[in-house]
């Protein structure tokens, strides 16, 4: 492969595949189809009539032979006429998803690509691209967590990091809304006769965010607070936002269950409460059986590979919490991503399809 040709990573980047954009999303998903049977894969469409279809790219399977799991995304962040459009200069490639993670999912196809090519057929090896990941993964997380168990281990292509250090930890995320109804009164004539919404939303604004513990890297933020309806009534409504992240399962419990608990027991008499919401994704922590897979991934490509935790989330969230040994960021380094500046290193996408290249032939031989 001529690694200094990004020709059909520039065709992809150049749809637009807002999450929204269901015809852009599923546009790259036909992209990617052409491509993939030319390597011998069948595809499995989840057919979505909100968001883009999920595919499945399946390889053949030989009996006994542990299977790869490879995962990308086929949505970006940016809304048609926001943030379009490839460039490169003699270092960089500029454009939405160029590191996240349309570059990775290049990456993916280009060392599918180096396997066909050297060995003939491709065995062992699926491919799973989901639509909705940079909204939560709402939709495709039951599937992803389903076809885990299918497999042995799992790469995802979310971008490197600086140094190339793939992530073996992530924190998990989530999110809630909080529906507070009360009793509008004047607040002049008849204070006492109001039940105060705002009041039942600054206990749980202050309760929930006493729910973070730094020192365990866990954090509760109540990100937006409405109510109210004017100075001289009493609130009968307030709504609040909540985003809870955690880098243990143990903490991940604590919060899920305290969350409810405070809600439902907020103070304010008269004052009811709906919770709506819940985990968007599993906390990802280190495991020995995800140390072992990185032990062999390091065999294999002949050097250690370095790792890092995120704060943010993925797909890896999944099917970690699934149980399946997962390891992300086998895309390419790049920044920006999410901002108009986004851009991956051309140099990191050679280094990343060697490497992804070694993985892929050592399950493709299944030895």
């Amino acid at each position: 492969m001529d690694y200094s040709d990004f020709t059909d990573l520039k065709e992809i980047v150049e749809i637009n595949s807002w999450t929204n954009n269901k015809s852009g999303v599923d546009y790259h998903g036909e992209k990617m189809k052409v491509w993939m049977k030319m390597l011998g894969f069948e595809c499995e469409v989840f057919e979505r009539k909100e968001v883009g279809n999920h595919l499945l790219f399946c390889s053949p399977t030989e009996k006994d032979q542990p299977r790869l799991l490879l995962m990308g995304h086929l949505d970006t962040v940016f809304p048609p006429g926001i943030f379009e459009g490839f460039r490169e200069d003699e270092h960089w490639i500029y454009g939405p998803g160029t590191c996240d993670m349309k570059g990775g999912n290049f990456v993916a196809l280009s060392a599918l690509r180096n396997i066909k090519r050297k060995c003939g057929e491709i065995r062992n090896i699926d491919f799973l691209m989901v639509s909705d990941e940079e909204t939560g993964s709402d939709d495709s997380k039951l599937i992803t967590r389903q076809l885990a168990k299918n497999y042995q281990a799992c790469l995802d292509f979310e971008a490197a990091g600086a140094d190339h250090e793939v992530v073996n930890g992530r924190k998990g995320v989530a999110t809630y809304g909080i529906e507070l109804q009360g009793v509008a009164a004047h607040a002049g004539n008849n204070y006492l006769q109001g039940r105060d919404a705002n009041l039942a939303a600054a206990k749980l604004l202050i309760l929930l965010t006493e729910l973070s513990n730094i020192s365990e890297g866990t954090t509760v933020n109540v990100g937006k607070i409405n109510g109210g309806t004017s100075t001289n009534t009493i609130s009968p409504k307030a709504t609040l936002m909540v985003e809870a992240r955690f880098t243990q399962a143990i903490e991940q419990q604590r919060v899920l269950s305290a969350i409810p608990f405070m809600v439902e027991n907020h103070g304010i008499e008269g004052v009811t409460a709906n919770l709506s919401g819940g985990l968007q994704r599993d906390v990802m922590t280190p495991s020995p059986e995800q140390q072992q897979f990185l032990d062999l991934l390091g065999k294999i490509v002949g050097y250690p590979l370095k790792t890092e935790q995120r704060g943010g989330v993925s797909d890896a969230n999944v099917t970690s919490g699934a149980g399946l040994p997962t390891l992300d960021g086998f895309g390419p380094y790049g920044d920006g991503d999410h901002t108009e500046f986004e851009r991956a290193s051309k140099s990191s996408f050679i280094r990343r399809i060697t490497e992804v290249t070694a993985i892929l032939r050592h399950f493709n031989q299944g030895s």
